[in-house]
This record gives structure tokens, sequence and C-alpha cells, in this order.
């Protein structure tokens, strides 16, 4: 279980795609259509977030990860698991999780993190309960999951910039 979480800044057409996709079958077209082609030829489209994504919606979200969460202020809770919910909330779908943005969200999410400093990630961060949360909630954690959404920051603004869609994905 790698539990690595990747942003995909796609075009309309394409977005117009997956949504048309059955449920059964957008993985495979995620994994075969979009992350082995972005990756080779689109590496400005692409943000990673290893593991930090998990602490990045709990910091958001007062520690819940709910898929369209009504927890948090929106933008921040809609960075990881907010947006259109492609897979992953339904019965079955334990093994991948995909969410779409639409250029606004995407345009919303960009100013909020332009906004966003180290100091008030921190404070964010370390409101994360650690109960719900399955790593320890510390300084070296911290650390790891600001590095992580502050290498985000680029990603977003060439996405908003350019009026793209972005995904979310995480194999879990």
């Amino acid at each position: 279980m790698a539990c690595r979480g990747v942003f995909f800044a796609i075009d309309k057409k394409t977005a117009k795609r997956l949504r048309k996709i059955s449920r059964s079958l957008i993985v495979d077209y995620v994994q075969e259509k979009i992350e082995e082609v972005y990756f080779d030829k689109h590496v400005n489209r692409v943000a990673e977030t290893d593991k930090a994504w998990d602490a990045i919606q709990r910091a958001f979200s007062e520690s819940l990860l709910e898929f369209a969460p009504t927890t948090g202020a929106y933008p921040a809770n809609a960075i990881i698991l907010g947006g259109e919910i492609l897979y992953g909330n339904r019965e079955g779908e334990d093994d991948y999780i995909i969410s779409l943005k639409a250029p606004d969200m995407v345009s919303d999410i960009c100013g909020f993190l332009s906004t966003l400093n180290e100091e008030r990630f921190r404070t964010l961060y370390f409101k994360i309960d650690a109960e719900k949360y399955d790593f320890s909630v510390d300084e070296q954690d911290f650390e790891y999951t600001w590095e992580w959404l502050d290498g985000t920051r680029d990603f977003w603004k060439n996405a908003a910039k350019n009026e793209l869609y972005v995904i979310f994905t995480v194999d879990l």
C-alpha cells in the first residue's frame, strides 16, 4: 500500500472524458492514460504529496478524512478530498481515490495557498486529533507535511492561470 497522493492538472476534454468513464474502469484509465503520460510529458502539470496528503486534509478539515468536506473552511478543506468524487466514496472502492476540482475551485485553492504561511499551517496541523491520525502529530511529521504542501504552490498557480481542472489521486 503506497498511499502516495498526486495532483494532475488536466484540460476540459480530459475532465469530460473522466466524468463519462464507468467507475469500474476509471482507475485503469487514470493509471494508463494520465499517470504514465503526465509523469513523462507534462511534469509541470503534476504535483506529488507523498503520504502528506492525509495530514494536509486533516489539518484543513478538523482532523477528518471525508469526501466533499463540510468541516474546516473552504477552499482549504477542498485541496485533497474536495470537488467531485469520481472514485473512492462507494462500497468496494477502498483501493483508490480520485477527486476532480473544476477551474473555479482550482483558482480558489491557488488564492488560498498564496496567502498560507508556515506559521498558520503549523497552528492547523497541531490541532489534528492524534487518535484519528495514523501517524504521530509531531514536529518531524509537520515538517514533512509542510514541505510537500508548500511544494505544490507552483502547480496550483500554473493550473489556475491556464484554467485547468485538477484531479487528486491516491492508491490506498
